[in-house]
């Protein structure tokens, strides 16, 4: 860049086209050069061993400038490793606490929940020729945001829940292009989100919610897949590149208006027009006046029309308990929006039947009465469920969900079926008892179940955990690499369970997804929504389940196959170690994301290790064989080709032989 440099000079003090010529041609090729150089360390990170010895000097020197808080002891215990006796990386393995290593230099620094506080010292970190990724979450720094430029080659930068504040320059990010990856949450910055970012071409995440931004939000690269910035003061149109984001990373801004939130940015009305000359205000009052009339008049006959048909239905209606009308409408009306929550207080039952009697596991139950399926648990009647408080968890594919806590405290789900009004009362029934015969540690279990023609309820226990999604793109905490590993063992697991057991069912699963893995307090892995196939709409199926974008459902003749579950369990794999959000995929997309992960795995080391989700990269100190593999065996449950896809036994066993850590 030095001798680009002199170049530029030398054109600057020659005046002459043909010089000028020259000096451009060459100031070209030198930028094509220079283009070509920092695309191939990109991608393969060209690593200079001599020049590792130099790094520890350089971290002790920004060691100085972090403060340790109240508990400096703690932290003084994490980072005494940091010691000039011994290098900060041997090979890809970190010597000192925090440090992601590649062929002995050091890349990543992830220094997280250490109550750090004091100046980040940027220039003490600009020796270090090949750092990528700096994470300083859950700290207490504070003060205005550091001038991260110095690093133009960060790939990542994660600096959430701190105390940093003020204003960011607009062109805090100008001379970063490599970045893909900003957390900025949870800090107290203030001014407008800096347009330096927005025209970032690399950028793939950014998380700005639970700050005091202002201002419009600028137009992102389309390339941008998440992006929250909810609960700040931003206000104007939301531009068309984040239209399609989930509407929940916009709550929380009252300013802003358009896609996907339900605000019309047009819906402002217009200042009224000025009367022309000459014309008599009494006459506009007068007008005026007629128009509001009028108005209040037609709202008055709409209210008595509305008021006729809800007499005209309490009159009429049967006096016996229905789902689909009366108290419970909130839960189980045939209108029912999912996404807005009924009210906390309790939901008082009308007149209705003594539902005690319990039709037993082994009967055929009445029509209209809950049939339990399980006798370790105390039981409950419908008018216990229609006295519960419900709470709205969400809406799939197969139906909403609903959490009811009922007076004695049990919280149980109800899950209001769609798609199943082909099934007859006893094909359902029969298939509840096929599951309620189910007992397995990863599997949800079954608990009693409601049946008439048009409306149909599973009733589980609630688990309080969340799911496995949640977990990776929501607000929750985020899995590190052991709990990751021990989430896939367990829905593996599972998932051979159900194979062994429902051997007449050609999908037992068929829609294994990250929302249908729950989590319990110790972070085991539950499944839902398993075996379903039998009581849906045939006609519907294939829209509707998971299992019906592999390769095989989705080209001719459309059939799945009972390895159509591990092309699901291989997916699942491949999205809890990159975190990838595969929703925004269509079903070819999503096969052609796959064979880029097998792609990558076959190529250099640092192209591999960009594909795990940054939170976990820390892991690869002492577990990069181990992730490895796990990937391996995703790409390999995932083969188009049914021949080459790994039998179920087989992805079980391999998984089940994985560690922790590379050295178990």
């Amino acid at each position: 860049m030095i001798w680009v440099g002199t170049v530029a000079q030398t054109s600057g003090r020659h005046r002459n086209v043909a010089t000028s010529h020259v000096v451009i041609a060459l100031i070209i090729a030198t930028w094509l050069f220079s283009s070509s150089a920092s695309s191939l360390e990109d991608e393969q990170e060209i690593h200079d061993p001599a020049g590792a010895g130099s790094s520890g000097a350089t971290l002790m020197e920004f060691k100085t400038s972090l403060v340790l808080s109240a508990n400096g002891g703690a932290v003084e215990r994490a980072l005494i490793s940091w010691n000039t006796s011994i290098s900060p990386c041997s090979g890809n393995v970190g010597n000192w606490y925090g440090m992601l290593c590649l062929n002995g230099d050091v890349m990543g620094l992830q220094l997280n929940g250490l109550s750090l506080s004091g100046d980040i010292d940027i220039d003490a970190l600009v020796p270090l020729r090949f750092l990528r990724f700096l994470s300083f979450e859950n700290n207490e720094f504070e003060g205005l945001m550091p001038d991260w430029r110095k690093l133009g080659a960060l790939k990542s930068l994660f600096l959430s829940n701190n105390r940093f504040s003020g204003k960011i320059d607009d062109d805090a990010f100008s001379s970063m292009g490599s970045l893909k990856k900003v957390h900025l949450a949870n800090n107290r910055f203030t001014g407008n989100i800096p347009t330096s970012l927005a025209i970032t071409l690399r950028l793939l995440e950014l998380r700005l919610e639970n700050n005091n931004f202002t201002g419009p939000i600028p137009k992102f690269q389309t390339g941008l897949k998440m992006f929250n910035a909810s609960n700040n003061q931003l206000e104007g149109p939301i531009p068309p590149t984040l239209s399609a984001m989930d509407p929940s990373a916009f709550s929380g801004n009252k300013g802003l208006c358009g896609k996907p939130i339900n605000s019309d940015c047009t819906s402002q009305s217009p200042p009224p027009p000025k009367s022309p000359p000459g014309t008599d205000v009494g006459d506009a009052e007068s007008s005026l006046s007629y128009t509001l009339t009028g108005i209040l008049m037609l709202i008055a006959i709409c209210l008595l029309v509305v008021a006729l048909f809800i007499a005209a239905y309490l009159i009429c209606r049967p006096s016996h308990f229905q789902l689909d009308g009366g108290a419970f409408d909130p839960l189980f009306s045939p209108n029912n929006n999912p996404s807005v929550s009924p009210s906390p207080d309790r939901l008082i039952g009308g007149s209705t039947p003594n539902n005690n009697s319990n039709p037993g596991v082994g009967a055929s139950p009445s029509v209209g009465k809950l049939a339990f399926v399980r006798t370790d648990r105390t039981q409950f009647n419908l008018q216990d469920l229609l006295r519960a408080s419900a709470e709205v968890l969400g809406a799939g594919e197969l139906g909403s969900s609903y959490k009811a806590v009922l007076i004695d405290g049990q919280a149980v789900v109800v899950k209001r079926l769609k798609h199943m009004n082909q099934v007859g009362r006893e094909d359902f029934h029969e298939h509840m008892r096929r599951l309620a015969r189910l007992e397995h540690p990863n599997l949800l279990p079954l608990v009693a179940y409601y049946y008439r023609k048009e409306e149909k309820l599973l009733i589980s226990n609630f688990v309080p955990n969340g799911s496995l999604a949640s977990h990776l793109y929501g607000k929750d905490l985020t899995l590190d690499w052991p709990s990751r590993l021990r989430i896939i063992k367990g829905v593996a697991k599972a998932l051979s369970y159900l194979h062994k057991e429902l051997t007449s069912l050609v999908l037992p699963h068929g829609h294994l997804k990250s929302s249908n893995v729950l989590l319990d307090k110790a972070f085991n892995p539950i499944l839902m929504d398993y075996a379903m196939v039998p009581i849906l709409n045939p006609d519907e199926v294939q829209s509707i389940l998971v299992a019906y974008k592999s390769p095989e459902c989705i080209s001719s003749p459309h059939h799945p196959t009972r390895k159509t579950d591990v092309w699901t369990l291989g997916v699942l794999i491949l999205e809890t170690l990159t975190a990838t959000s595969l929703t925004k995929y269509l079903n070819t997309q999503l096969n052609t994301w796959i064979n880029s992960i097998g792609k990558a795995l076959e190529g250099e080391g640092s192209q591999r290790e960009t594909i795990f989700d940054d939170r976990i990269v820390v892991s690869l100190m002492d577990s990069r064989v181990q992730m490895q593999r796990l990937l391996q065996i995703g790409v390999a449950c995932c083969q188009e080709d049914l021949d080459a896809r790994l039998e179920l036994n087989e992805a079980v066993e391999r998984i089940d032989l994985l560690k922790e850590r590379d050295d178990l």
